[in-house]
């Protein structure tokens, strides 16, 4: 019998970790999230400590209101944001619009429109949403630069295929995001070298060659079953397409913490 499953925060610490290890997301306490995660407890600590990341918690929170779920941080609705679940489909424009408008009206400034846009094209509360929609890195795209295509890439919840495993990193195959000049799609696979753990501690414990599994930055953050894995795939691909073919421009550059 497989363990059973985490709760939400301990599943929010998870994905949450990458980029607060990095200093893009929350506040600078990376090393208590990553111990956190790796000793499987939750208190009201972690509670404060998740609630600090307030990029996530406008989706959670429309979710929540949406479900009826009083706990925003419920693992229904955090899985929902990072990976996906049916959840995201039950969200109204208009309720995801007002949402929105409370939580990042006030630092969007002109770049307010795009969300106006964005919204009824096809955007629900998923992580990648808020890569593609809400980040600045699409309108950075150019020939020029590599970065703002590396980060876009990094930066979503992406999937892949665990080829070897050697101590404390993975070999995983995954598809690469492209940008042809004109589009974002999903290349053809090829290995990648991610993190399992570092000190002795774990974001996802142990996996095995054959496991797929879900990365954020350079980590991996958890196991995917086959149904988690068609959720991500189906809204990361929603979005894609939402950029590629019902946009008219990018997003704003809005810093979110």
């Amino acid at each position: 019998m497989g363990a059973p499953p985490i709760d939400g925060l301990q599943l929010f610490a998870r994905y949450a970790y990458p980029p607060n290890q990095r200093g893009y997301c929350g506040p600078d306490e990376a090393r208590v999230l990553i111990e956190y995660a790796a000793a499987g407890i939750t208190d009201p600590g972690l509670a404060e400590l998740a609630r600090a990341f307030h990029g996530p918690l406008p989706y959670l929170t429309v979710m929540a209101n949406v479900t009826g779920i009083r706990d925003p941080f419920d693992r229904r609705l955090v899985e929902a944001y990072w990976v996906g679940n049916p959840i995201l489909d039950r969200v109204d424009v208009g309720a995801f619009a007002r949402v929105l408008d409370e939580g990042f009206r006030r630092r969007m400034g002109g770049g307010w429109g795009f969300f106006e846009e964005a919204i009824p094209a096809g955007g629900v509360p998923h992580h990648s949403f808020h890569v593609f929609a809400v980040y600045p890195w699409v309108g950075l795209l150019s020939a020029e630069s590599a970065e703002p295509l590396e980060i876009l890439d990094r930066c979503r919840i992406r999937w892949g295929t665990v080829m070897a495993v050697a101590g404390e990193s993975a070999v995983v195959t995954s598809q690469p995001l492209q940008w042809d000049g004109h589009h974002l799609y999903l290349g053809l696979e090829r290995p990648e070298t991610v993190n399992l753990g570092s000190e002795g501690l774990s974001l996802a414990g142990a996996v095995a060659p054959g496991d797929v599994v879900a990365m954020h930055w350079d980590w991996v953050c958890d196991r995917l079953d086959p149904v988690g894995l068609g959720h991500l795939r189906k809204y990361t691909m929603r979005h894609l397409e939402m950029v590629n073919t019902r946009l008219t421009h990018p997003g704003p550059a809005v810093m979110l913490e």
